[in-house]
């Protein structure tokens, strides 16, 4: 690696030593975001299949949720102690082998104990996955964590999509999660042997986010908040404010979706030329002006704006955050990142609810300006994160 410094405040480096990492890294991602994306078309059949209602389906995916953020600290202490890799492969694998399972159990105690693996599964591989890529980030001397997240976004498109094009052919739920897994499982295979060989020394075997870690935590479980807010409350904002009948307003989503794949595939460019700070102050101003646009304009083409202005906004900001956890050196890289990871699911999981718990309390517009206001936390703290 030489001397030469980007805008970014990266080292330009060697990158074909580290390009079998690299690949690896991109296919954890894209099998990560595959399989999460694959349960989703299946839960309606599983709901039908154990006879579960409503209230007694939600206990059991919370089975998937509880698996992960278990498992993500325990991950973090491992990969500081032992590297990344056997990480990535325990839980790639093991979400290869759940989905699967998750086809034929029988019954709601079997489905929630498979889905708790299977939730631990993708808390390790996401923890791994993301050490690793810092990791690779900083041997190679440029931003990519972006592109690896692309990937996950990939995955996920390609996975909903796969499933639901397999049940709508009428093809039933075990062939269909046999597909699931056998897509995964091939695109874990090549990984093995392409994973960098790194390791820690015996770090503090715990997780608790201090100093600059602290910041970078809540700012990631703030941004993954506004995620699971557009996903579980978006649809819903459009109906209320008369923007959308309800079949057509899952528009928002899919186009906050889109912006957030075509940022991030660009991302790597994108923090190069401007610098990671520049990409903060950007990124939340767009995110707080996207939400302000869906709940002031009354025009329903440009509410939906309002959604590509988020969904470019936070694209890169996780990626961001997960760079600045895995450079800092008040934490072992492994444990920063887990608890930066634990954290953003708990915005992603709890976040929602929280919101849905204020807007009872109010409304949700005012439920939804909360959540810009929480936004502004970005650009405000943008100089720690870039120093961290």
């Amino acid at each position: 690696m030489t001397a030469e410094t980007t805008a970014s405040g990266y080292s330009a480096g060697d990158y074909s030593a580290t390009a079998p990492a690299r690949l690896a890294t991109r296919l954890a991602f894209f099998a990560a975001g595959f399989a999460m994306a694959s349960c989703a078309p299946l839960f309606p059949f599983i709901k039908e299949r154990i006879g579960a209602d409503e209230g007694q389906f939600g206990l059991v995916l919370l089975c998937l949720g509880f698996g992960s953020i278990i498992a993500m600290p325990v991950t973090g202490v491992l990969a500081a102690r032992r590297g990344a890799g056997p990480m990535v492969l325990l839980g790639g694998f093991g979400l290869a082998l759940m989905l699967p399972l998750l086809g034929v159990a029988w019954s709601a105690p079997l489905v929630g104990a498979v889905l708790f693996v299977f939730g631990a599964s993708l808390g390790t591989i996401d923890v791994a996955m993301n050490v690793h890529g810092a990791e690779i980030e900083g041997r190679e001397g440029r931003p990519i964590m972006s592109n690896f997240h692309a990937m996950f976004s990939i995955g996920g498109f390609f996975g909903a999509g796969l499933m639901t094009l397999v049940l709508s052919l009428g093809v039933s739920v075990v062939v269909a999660a046999l597909i699931a897994g056998a897509v995964t499982l091939a695109t874990m295979l090549p990984i093995p042997g392409r994973l960098l060989r790194a390791g820690g020394g015996e770090p503090e075997p715990y997780v608790v986010p201090r100093g600059i870690v602290l910041l970078l935590a809540l700012l990631a479980g703030i941004t993954f908040l506004v995620e699971g807010a557009v996903l579980d409350w978006g649809a819903l904002l459009m109906i209320e404010r008369d923007l959308a009948e309800p079949r057509v307003a899952g528009m928002g989503y899919i186009a906050f979706s889109a912006a957030m794949l075509v940022a991030r595939l660009t991302g790597g460019w994108l923090i190069s030329t401007l610098g990671e700070f520049r990409v903060l102050i950007l990124g939340g101003l767009a995110t707080m002006a996207g939400v302000a646009t869906i709940l002031l304009v009354p025009w329903p083409a440009v509410a939906l704006s309002g959604f590509v202005l988020i969904g470019l906004g936070a694209a890169n900001l996780v990626p961001i955050l997960f760079s600045a956890a895995g450079r800092q050196k008040v934490m072992p890289a492994g444990l920063a990142v887990a608890s930066v990871t634990t954290t953003g699911y708990a915005g992603v999981l709890m976040g929602p609810a929280l919101l849905g718990f204020a807007a009872d309390m109010t409304s949700l517009p005012v439920a939804f300006w909360l959540v810009a206001v929480l936004m502004a936390a970005v650009p405000l703290t943008a100089r720690f994160v870039v120093r961290a």
